[in-house]
């Protein structure tokens, strides 16, 4: 679940128009936004509050 109280690291599974992506959760897929960020599907990203904040160098 991607609305918490702290940052959650979850993978890019597509990107989809206005700015918004499919991303993996642990407890399935939800949509976020990419808008901060220029993320590609297969980025990890951290998100918090449904905003996409960093891309996670791995």
């Amino acid at each position: 679940m991607t609305c918490s109280d702290e940052a959650v690291a979850v993978r890019v599974l597509s990107l989809l128009d206005d700015g918004l992506a499919t991303v993996a959760t642990d407890t399935g897929a939800e949509v976020v936004s990419v808008a901060l960020v220029r993320a590609v599907p297969g980025d990890t990203v951290l998100v918090h509050a449904g905003e996409s904040i960093a891309i996670v160098e791995e």
